[in-house]
Formats: C-alpha cells, structure tokens, sequence
C-alpha cells in the first residue's frame, strides 16, 4: 500500500475491503454513510466467504467487470435482494456498482466495478464503493471477446478472495 490510500485504508480498515486477484491485491473504501445496507451486506457476505472464488462472468473492455454470482452465469446470488440506495456519488473509473435485474429493489450480492467513467448509471444503479488501490489489477482481468454485446466472459478470472480489512489485521 503506497502514501494517502494506504493511511486511508488504515483510518477505517472495517470499510475497506482486500479484493485479491490472480495479478495483485485490491483495496476498496467502502460507503456505509451512502449504501449502508449495501455495505453491511457485502461485509457479511465477504465474512462468510462468500466471494472467494466467484468468476467474474461479465467483463466489458472499456466499461466494467461485473462478479457476485456463485453459479458463473450471471443468474445467481444469494438469495436475499436489497432496496436500491442510489446516492450522488458518479460513475467514476474505479467505482463499485450493485448489479440489478430490472426493478430497482432486486440487487443482491453481484457487483461491478467500472473500467471508464459510466455517467448514464447515475442515479439507476447503488454505488457503494471505490478502488483506492490496484486498479491495475482490475484492468488484467480477462475480458469478454470483442462485439459479444452480453460481456459474457468464456474461462472467466476468479475473484481469489474477499476479506474485510479489520479482520486481517
């Protein structure tokens, strides 16, 4: 961890997470203050274990990595769906989004995290966080292959594992 992230990290390690990748380890500040069901939700699913091995099974150059889904098709989750908690906090590079079916209220336990700026989300889907550091990392995961419009992914990167900072402290 390098200079302000890390101190940031450091300052609220129970909202930041440690996303580990097959190229690097990535830190995530979470926003409990704007998504709190969200984040209290993703924590007790990362504190199950949840995440650790999950594919990300959408992945689209330019826009997004979207993981969550233990079945790998983008179909699946954890069975409980969280009301929408959409906040002001753009679509930014880096920033992490709770993927959702149509309605509103239907999030679960998938996610997304932008590749670019995605400005036409704002205000449709719940941003409950950002990478602070490894968005390096990010950018390896593999990719859907070019013009497959669903950013379904064939032999997808898994998420390796998913902690919360306080707990590996």
């Amino acid at each position: 961890m390098a200079g302000d992230n890390a101190a940031q990290a450091q300052s609220d390690p129970e909202n930041t997470l440690v996303m580990e990748l097959k190229d690097g380890k990535v830190l995530i500040e979470m926003f409990p203050d704007k998504a709190p069901q969200h984040v209290a939700r993703i924590k007790e699913l990362t504190r199950k274990g949840f995440y650790d091995g999950v594919v990300f099974h959408r992945v689209m150059e330019g826009f997004m990595a979207q993981t969550g889904d233990p079945t790998g098709t983008g179909r699946g989750g954890s069975g409980m769906n969280i009301s929408a908690e959409f906040n002001d906090i753009p679509f930014t590079r880096g920033v992490m989004g709770m993927a959702r079916a149509g309605h509103p209220d239907s999030a679960d336990s998938q996610f997304f995290i932008t590749l670019a700026e995605a400005g036409w989300l704002n205000g449709q889907y719940t941003v409950w966080g950002r990478v602070i550091e490894g968005m390096e990392y990010v950018d390896m995961i593999k990719k859907a292959p070019a013009g497959r419009q669903s950013g379904q992914v064939d032999d997808p990167d898994s998420l390796i594992s998913m902690k919360v900072l306080a707990d590996v402290q």
